[in-house]
Formats: C-alpha cells, structure tokens, sequence
C-alpha cells in the first residue's frame, strides 16, 4: 500500500492552495475543481478537511465525475490513464487538475466542459 493512500487529504490540501495562488488562481477555483472529480459541495469538502480524512476513504466517499476519463497526461512522469491501481489513479486524476489549473488553463477546459 502506499503511503499515501493512507495520508490526510488536509495536510495535502495548503499545498494545492499554495501551488495555485502562486500562479494566481484561487482557493474557490482550486475547491470547484476538486468538486468537480469528487461531487463533494463545499460543506463536504470543509468536512473532509476538519475530519483529516484519508485520500483512501476521501475518494472512496466520493462520486468520481463522469468526465475523468477525459483526464490524460502525465503526472510525474507517468500517464494518469496508465496508473493500474485505481485508488492511486484517481489521486493522480487530482493532482493533474491542480496542476492544469496552476498552468493557467481555462475553467472550462480544466473541468473538461
């Protein structure tokens, strides 16, 4: 298992929003996005924070967006589509969408619409 599929969501979470805002975007963009693959509404998401929720439980909580299979690239050097573990994939989904919102990529094309 790998590590971090055991680490909180929240103690990942300030580094998203530090990697955004240092490209000019904002926490709210960064919350929408993560709204987007998860389904989780604002509430939600503040819960899951507050909880120290695990990536593992954070997605198994959550209903994936349809769309994630839009979701290519890599991350890290590895093809997000090629991730074999699903727990791990998903992960990488999230981090490709915070890295394609620090990029400055439109809303639009980010939340593949």
């Amino acid at each position: 298992m790998h590590r971090i599929f055991t680490t909180s969501v929240a103690s990942v979470y300030p580094h998203y929003v530090t990697k955004v805002e240092r490209k000019g975007r904002t926490q709210a963009e960064l919350d929408e996005v993560i709204g987007w693959l998860t389904g989780f509404d604002e509430a939600e998401l503040r819960r899951h924070l507050d909880e120290g929720t695990t990536f593992q439980d954070f997605f198994a909580a959550a209903d994936l967006n349809p769309g994630v299979t839009l979701i290519t690239g890599s991350v890290c050097g590895v093809k997000v589509q090629e991730v074999e573990d699903p727990l791990m994939r998903q992960i990488r989904y999230l981090d490709k969408l915070v890295d394609e919102l620090a990029k400055g990529r439109p809303m639009v094309k980010v939340l593949r619409g």
